[in-house]
């Protein structure tokens, strides 16, 4: 089990670095125009034809809330790519935050919120730590918050987007082969500092749950249609996988990052894919929209699957 849970975690990774230097393209003809020949890990190009970074900006309310370093010259600029300075197959920010999450729970051998905000809050504030030029709303909020004077309890907001989800598969590995209501209360405790709308919460929830049921040796699909039943119907996915991708995922579910259709597209994708690793994190990326997130449902899924236990 606890091999399966570590290849879910490792997936995560994958479809994270392979889907970096075309995430949030939703002009899928400028994909294909910018990366051809997207079949493996890439460095990302700028221009970047969907940036939203010239029309956002961030204010840090003090030097305890800056983040963004020497890569907030970037922001209100046109055509600059979120991940311009990360190299072919390296990991967003989201991911760099799993590894470390990872291996602060390795090492003790338990989770601690207080002591993993720490971690959280001394990398984030460490210049040059992530790379990106991006840093998604939840961190800017969460360190806007901390500069005024609140608790890390306190400092998450309801953000309802599947960029929470980045760690799941990270803290489940970590922790191994404990009981699943102890391994879903914990992920609940994490995703809650953060993130604390609550179809974010059910999300993290259920992707724990399936990595359980694929870890303990059931068939993907049968772990979808018997722990995703409120988020995703099989009944349509056999109807949808004759469709090309592009067509399911922008006419009948977003490729945008909102939970309440991200996470079933990730499912979906999934789905299509078991059985192939490889093909579905390629599959995810090519979708465009918010692919690096829906990669920690896509490369966790399939890569559990990929050592699911037998008996």
């Amino acid at each position: 089990m606890t091999e399966s849970l570590i290849a879910a975690y490792e997936g995560s990774l994958r479809a994270d670095a392979f889907a970096m230097p075309v995430h949030w393209y939703y002009d899928r003809e400028a994909l294909d125009r910018d990366y051809p020949d997207l079949d493996f890990f890439t460095a990302p190009r700028n221009p970047h034809p969907d940036s939203i970074l010239w029309r956002s900006s961030y204010t840090p309310e003090s030097k305890e809330a800056d983040i963004l370093f020497d890569q907030a010259q970037f922001w209100g600029q046109r055509g600059v790519h979120y991940h311009q300075n990360l190299t072919a197959g390296e990991n967003t920010v989201n991911y760099k935050l799993a590894r470390e999450l990872y291996a602060d729970v390795s090492e003790n051998g338990n989770y601690d919120r207080e002591r993993w905000a720490e971690i959280y809050v001394t990398k984030m504030r460490t210049p040059g730590w992530h790379g990106d030029t991006y840093v998604e709303e939840y961190h800017r909020a969460f360190f806007t918050n901390l500069a005024k004077g609140k608790k890390y309890r306190k400092c998450g907001i309801k953000d309802e987007h599947i960029g929470g989800l980045a760690q799941v598969p990270a803290l489940v590995a970590a922790l191994g082969d404990r009981p699943i209501e102890e391994v879903k209360a914990t992920v609940k405790d994490h995703v809650g500092l953060t993130h604390k709308h609550n179809n974010v919460m059910r999300a993290a929830d259920c992707l724990t749950r399936l990595m359980h049921l694929i870890a303990n040796g059931q068939d993907l699909r049968e772990a979808v249609m018997e722990g995703a039943g409120d988020w995703f119907s099989t009944k349509k996915a056999e109807a949808w996988s004759r469709q090309p991708d592009r067509k399911i995922i922008g006419e009948k579910l977003s490729p945008a990052c909102y939970i309440d259709e991200s996470f079933p597209a990730a499912l979906y994708i999934a789905w299509k894919y078991t059985g192939d690793l490889d093909a579905g994190i390629r599959a995810n990326a090519l979708v465009g929209g918010d692919s690096c997130h829906r990669g920690a449902v896509v490369g966790a899924l399939l890569g559990a699957e990929s050592r699911r236990s037998i008996s």
